[in-house]
């Protein structure tokens, strides 16, 4: 958002409040003047603990430093920060991760 220094005084307010909204999760498209569409970014909470995760896994940690060197071209760090191999997630092997995201998914 930058910084309330560059936005006018009785402006700062509603800036303020905008910005409030983003950190809820709460985006806000105008696209025409008269109208402002809210919307609620949903975000699973698995996909924040493969993100913090991937950071207690050495062999994550080793990748995703090949990545940002430009060594690994199959491996790609997605906008949200999760490390991703040919576009599905990278889980790591830390406190049973792997293992609860399999039973999940086979419904146990």
């Amino acid at each position: 958002m930058g910084t309330l220094a560059f936005i006018l005084e009785e402006e700062r307010p509603l800036a303020l409040d905008i910005q409030s909204l983003a950190n809820r999760l709460v985006r806000l498209d105008i696209s025409e003047p008269s109208r402002v569409l809210a919307c609620v970014v949903a975000q699973s909470s698995l996909l924040e603990q493969i993100n913090a995760r991937q950071f207690d896994d050495p062999h994550m940690l080793f990748l995703r430093e090949t990545v940002l060197q430009g060594g690994a071209k199959e491996v790609t760090i997605g906008d949200d920060g999760v490390l991703r191999l040919q576009g599905c997630l990278c889980v790591p092997n830390v406190d049973g991760l792997r293992e609860r995201i399999l039973e999940k998914a086979h419904g146990s």
